[in-house]
């Protein structure tokens, strides 16, 4: 077993050109199987509201909610360093608040940082959690979140000046103290400079192949979710059909007793059989 991915690995990474890989879990299956192929960093994405709860965003998603599926992932993962998701309203209401949730999902939840969405105007939330011993990773561009505000899941830092306010936030999101910070939905030329510009590690989603890591979701990676498929996502193979296929011929053995065979019963010691039958004669 390889040893624990530590923040230390990720900043070395960083350093010396070597990628970050990144892809969401959500429970004890997900997880062992991202850590079995040697991912280096898991997150319990809030986009759990979405692929596993059936929400139409990730707004509705709770701490409950988060913190139950960490707990599940934490279980699953050994070498993979793990990131929490802090929901909506979890952070934004007051700094607090941010640093009570932060760390119930560490304390609850196994998680070794945290990820909240927002730039410059998070800082103090931020700094706060990192004073009280929690690292924490930034998320700025399409920040799902706050995707009301923004006009929906729309590419942010098209223009000159919103691509240079996404490198003042990455910036600061450096100063604040992050160990790292995601890139969602932003221009390729945008996400490139500032990873150049940043000493942090930058995770790109849909920020093209300049960011030092990338992420995608587990369910869009496997071809398992079928509700919203942004350009960005690459679909390695196509798992919902197969396991419709599955379940269809399923369905089929079932209802023509051809499942279970004797194959896949319990027999019993000839001697208990005939006593067991003989009981039961009138």
């Amino acid at each position: 077993m390889a040893n624990k991915v530590n923040i230390l690995d990720l900043q070395n990474r960083k350093a010396t050109g070597n990628i970050i890989t990144m892809l969401t879990a959500y429970d004890y299956s997900s997880a062992s199987l991202v850590d079995a192929a040697a991912i280096d960093m898991i997150l319990v994405g809030d986009s759990l509201g979405m692929v596993v709860l059936g929400y139409d965003s990730t707004i509705p998603v709770t701490m409950d909610e988060m913190l139950h599926h960490c707990k599940a992932v934490a279980r699953g993962a050994e070498r993979a360093f793990l990131v929490g998701d802090m929901p909506f309203m979890s952070y934004q209401a007051s700094v607090s608040e941010a640093v009570r949730n932060a760390g119930r999902f560490l304390k609850e939840g196994g998680m070794d940082s945290v990820k909240l969405e927002g730039g410059q105007e998070m800082c103090p939330a931020i700094m706060a959690i990192l004073d009280a011993g929690i690292p924490v990773l930034g998320h700025i561009g399409l920040t799902p979140q706050s995707q009301s505000k923004l006009g929906g899941y729309r590419v942010q830092g098209k223009t000159a000046a919103a691509a240079k306010r996404l490198l003042d936030d990455a910036l600061a999101l450096e100063a604040a103290g992050c160990f790292g910070v995601v890139l969602e939905a932003v221009p390729a030329t945008v996400a490139q400079e500032i990873s150049r510009r940043v000493r942090i590690p930058t995770i790109g989603i849909g920020a093209g192949a300049g960011c030092d890591g990338q992420v995608l979701v587990y369910h869009d990676l496997l071809g398992l979710y079928d509700r919203l498929q942004p350009r960005f996502v690459k679909e390695y193979t196509g798992l919902r059909q197969t396991i419709i296929d599955a379940f269809v011929t399923y369905g089929e053995e079932v209802r023509k007793r051809e499942f279970p065979t004797v194959e896949h019963s319990y027999g019993m010691i000839a001697e208990e059989k005939e006593a067991f039958l003989n009981s039961l004669e009138e």
